[in-house]
């Protein structure tokens, strides 16, 4: 006969935060005004559906899908233009804030990488507008700032994480320290890399649709153009494009991760 699995065993601190999480999102529903009375009336669902109906049919002249094709290239472009950039040089500064640098080092560069990331990329974008003026370059670049805070963290995660064997063998044999880093420990994290940059360039496609509302280019100033005119069709045609890139954007990144991993 088998034995019967033991339940499993939570660590108090495990268990604290749970309850501590459970106390916060009880909390948030007591501050809260929330009138779900007013949501579910019949005057918001008649409301909502005039406002839906305005958007039907979605725009399907030529040129105009001709435009709405650029746009999409546009935002494209700025995702993946960003993410490669953020790619490099969080690559380069995950190194010192893995600690391999020493721990002063360390601190200084994880400091830098939390100023970058918690700041969002709309932010940096109306940041950067300024400087760079109106257009793609100006989203390119709230990308390309936003996600090096957030790759480069990873990738020192991933750095310090590493078990140092390989790199050790190496070095015990006259190795020296840029080397056993190139020949053992980038080849080991290198699949673990790339998921991490296809993760965070399907979320830039996203980002990058959204940076257009404050005149960052690409389909999201296509969007807020139409919106504000309340050329619902139309903006309704930009919506559907919005969408179909992003489902095809993740299906095409969540099998090269599959690929990269092996799985």
């Amino acid at each position: 006969m088998r034995r019967p699995v033991p339940p499993p065993i939570i660590q108090p601190a495990t268990l604290a935060l749970l309850l501590g999480l459970l106390a916060l999102i009880c909390a948030s529903f007591y501050t809260l005004d929330l009138k779900w009375g007013e949501l579910f009336t019949a005057d918001a669902a008649r409301s909502s559906l005039e406002f839906l109906q305005g958007f039907a049919p979605p725009e399907a002249a030529a040129p105009f899908l001709l435009r709405i094709v650029a746009g999409a290239m546009e935002t494209l472009s700025m995702s993946a233009l960003g993410t490669g950039i953020a790619f490099v040089i969080g690559l380069a500064l995950a190194v010192p804030a893995s600690g391999r640098l020493g721990g002063s080092a360390r601190a200084v560069v994880r400091l830098a990488l939390n100023v970058l990331r918690s700041i969002p990329e709309l932010v940096w974008a109306v940041i950067l507008l300024i400087a760079a003026g109106l257009g793609p370059f100006a989203g390119t670049l709230a990308l390309a700032v936003h996600t090096t805070g957030v790759l480069g963290r990873l990738f020192a995660d991933a750095l310090e994480n590493l078990p140092p064997a390989c790199e050790s063998t190496l070095r015990i044999n006259g190795a020296s320290a840029l080397g056993a880093f190139f020949y053992a420990a980038l080849p080991q994290i290198s699949p673990q890399l790339m998921s991490y940059t296809l993760y965070r360039w399907e979320n830039n496609i996203r980002a990058a649709a959204v940076l257009g509302v404050v005149g960052a280019g690409g389909l999201g100033q296509m969007l807020k153009y139409h919106l504000s005119l309340f050329q619902m069709q139309q903006a309704a045609s930009v919506i559907i494009a919005m969408l179909l890139m992003i489902v095809v954007v993740d299906g095409v990144s969540f099998r090269l991760r599959r690929r990269l991993t092996g799985n």
